[in-house]
């Protein structure tokens, strides 16, 4: 593999990397906003109990299959990466002479 294709493949991995990250990090500000927002309606500590572990439910497998996702494509980034930048190459070629 050639320089240029690891050093392209890599930064595409890396801002795929943050766009995830970022997801997740908008995803615990908002279901701790939310939470927040709705708990002053709520006087019972069962249904604040229920929201607590729901809410953190879904923010832990949502966390896990993120940080999973990137571990995968960390190891696969040649391959995943690889046949992007290939197509993406051919789109620009095609552009540049004017095929469709």
């Amino acid at each position: 593999m050639s320089e240029d294709l690891s050093r392209r493949i890599d930064a595409m991995f890396n801002q795929d990397r943050l766009w995830a990250w970022g997801f997740v990090i908008v995803l615990w500000i908002t279901y701790i906003f939310v939470f927040f927002a709705v708990d002053w309606v709520n006087d019972d500590g069962g249904i604040r109990l229920a929201l607590l572990i729901g809410g953190g439910l879904v923010l832990l497998y949502n966390t896990a299959s993120i940080a999973s996702m990137i571990k995968h494509y960390g190891e696969d980034k040649e391959a995943i990466y690889g046949i992007d930048i290939r197509h993406l190459d051919e789109m620009r070629e095609r552009a540049k002479s004017g095929k469709s």
